[in-house]
């Protein structure tokens, strides 16, 4: 119901306001939506919940640029490399990639209106709720209250991914105030992140199925645990213990859960399977309900190949886009659950025949010939072709090929199941998986670095306890005595390789690489070490054009 109300109500003051989300104009500061709205519960529900259906677009892999985006593919684990005739876009995949992006990367431009427009699609509702009165919108004190606390929370997690982006920003609270808003330091940013959800988490809603995709006690503590996780590394100042704090209060279930007690999902696959709505362990996600409002999830075309449905049984193809980067698919275990479970290698068959297999696209590399993906980006097809070893093969950004790469199968759209006399029915569930932002394994894993950083980054047993509850799940029974970690075997870099595996294709990639200063002074396949101003995105000088009052990052062209 939770989800259904969302995109019916989102829908409505859509159609209301006039505006979408990728309708843009050019001053993100000054954008109005309806002052003659909020006359009723419905429409006021309509306003509180419209950020969440415009967060679809840039805060998941969407079709369009966004955080994700510019999270998870300048990192060591996912590219999107030209393949044959497909994929040179530009050159803006391999500009991520090398860290060469440029002041007016027209991307980034992108990626700033659509965080700042939903940041304004909070602020104004919030600024509407506060001035009127209980009477006039039919609704109680205490559901005004909550809904003010709920979009200052949601308004303070699209800060917490701008200033992870791009450091110093503007503080804006009001619509259109001031027009051409000054820069706040990055430390300011912080604080006041950290005040709105201390301000306010106590008077949202505890996290339950009513809040299904909406920000609730529980996201707030995810975020402050985000926020704390990262400090070091942000502002200089680490808070080990406030972040412990916060996971803390998530991992007790002291800010409630989406489907009872919060706790780990015992399968490591529940999280993202169709019916992922029912997850112990969901703390905030951006909700789908294809089958109730047709409202369907935005990433099959940044990781599906273009004969993907074949596949997995279902109706939707790619752009054979994002793929992962040569090598990480040996950093699983053959005996990893994960690696066969999430990523897709080797031949591939159709669903509803599994001895028939899938072809490569028309007038691709692969046309008519099966479609084998391999861990590699090389042009696989000439050496055939040539009799010569593709080993010698040049391997970069753009020597790829269609079927080049390991793929995502991390979530499931789940269209068909099996049927009576193992004929596939319609999954009703299909095209409902939600997306997580944030999940308890996330918290745990961040509980655990905490407690490691805290002690000169040797593991303790309670840190070990932590990562253990997770990867034990990842293997069997019989298995797992062999992977389960001591605290001699958890050290911080195997720390680090345990969250790529974990939580790979999640978008929090660079982040990790940040904080343990290998996002621009590591290696990885093609990339090479970059300069250290490249751990922030520059200020877009379209946005600077138009404001004068913003500082440009250091290092790049003032």
């Amino acid at each position: 119901m939770a989800k259904k109300l969302i995109q019916y109500t989102a829908l409505s003051l859509l159609l209301a306001a006039g505006s979408g989300c990728t309708k843009l104009d050019e001053n993100i500061y000054d954008q109005m939506l309806t002052d003659n709205f909020y006359n009723n519960k419905n429409e006021v529900l309509s306003a509180v919940l419209r950020p969440y259906t415009h967060a679809n677009a840039w805060t998941t892999p969407s079709g369009q640029p966004s955080w994700y985006r510019f999270s998870e593919m300048p990192a060591d684990q996912i590219a999107w490399p030209t393949k044959g005739r497909h994929g040179e876009d530009g050159g803006k995949w391999k500009r991520l990639h090398y860290h060469t992006w440029p002041n007016d990367e027209s991307d980034l431009n992108r990626a700033w209106q659509l965080m700042w427009w939903g940041l304004g699609l909070c602020t104004d509702p919030i600024e509407n709720l506060e001035k009127r009165d209980i009477a006039s919108m039919g609704i109680t004190q205490e559901e005004k209250d909550a809904f003010i606390a709920e979009l200052k929370l949601l308004r303070a997690y699209h800060y917490l991914r701008i200033t992870d982006l791009w450091g110093a920003v503007p503080i804006v609270t009001k619509i259109g105030e001031p027009a051409q808003p000054p820069t706040a330091s990055r430390e300011e940013v912080f604080n006041f992140i950290e005040k709105e959800i201390l301000d306010n988490i106590n008077k949202a809603p505890k996290h339950s199925a009513d809040m299904i995709g909406r920000m609730s006690q529980a996201g707030a503590y995810a975020m402050l645990v985000e926020l704390y996780l990262n400090a070091d590394a942000w502002i200089g100042k680490p808070k080990w213990d406030e972040c412990i704090a916060a996971a803390n209060k998530l991992i007790n279930g002291e800010a409630g859960g989406q489907n009872g007690a919060m706790a780990l999902d015992p399968n490591i696959f529940d999280a993202f399977k169709p019916e992922n709505d029912k997850s112990k362990e969901a703390i905030f996600s951006i909700a789908y309900n294809f089958s109730g409002a047709s409202f369907q999830p935005s990433w099959t075309g940044e990781f599906y190949h273009f004969n993907q449905k074949d596949i997995y049984g279902g109706s939707r193809n790619g752009n054979d886009g994002m793929v992962l980067i040569p090598g990480v698919w040996t950093n699983y275990d053959d005996k990893d659950l994960r690696k066969r479970g999430w990523l897709l290698e080797g031949p591939q068959f159709y669903f509803t025949d599994p001895t028939k297999p899938v072809v490569g696209g028309t007038g691709n590399e692969y046309d008519k010939k099966p479609l084998v993906f391999v861990d590699n980006i090389r042009r696989n097809s000439e050496a055939a072709q040539n009799g010569t070893d593709p080993n010698l093969l040049p391997s970069n950004m753009s020597t790829g090929e269609e079927n080049s790469g390991v793929r995502f199968n991390k979530y499931k759209l789940g269209n068909q199941v099996a049927g009576p006399a193992g004929i596939p029915v319609a999954n009703p569930n299909y095209n409902n998986t939600d997306w997580h932002i944030y999940r308890l394994t996330m918290i745990v894993f961040a509980k655990a670095e905490a407690i490691m950083r805290k002690n000169n980054g040797v593991a303790t047993q309670e840190a070990v306890d932590l990562i253990n509850s997770s990867r034990k799940r990842a293997f069997t029974d019989a298995d797992w005595p062999t992977f389960a970690y001591t605290t001699t075997t958890l050290t911080m870099d195997e720390l680090l390789a345990e969250r790529g595996r974990e939580f790979i294709f999640e978008g929090y990639r660079r982040q990790d690489l940040i904080r343990w200063n290998k996002f621009t002074t590591a290696t990885w396949w093609d990339h090479q070490p970059t300069e250290a101003f490249r751990k922030l995105y520059p200020i877009p000088q379209q946005q600077r054009a138009l404001n004068p009052n913003l500082d440009q990052n250091d290092g790049y062209t003032k």
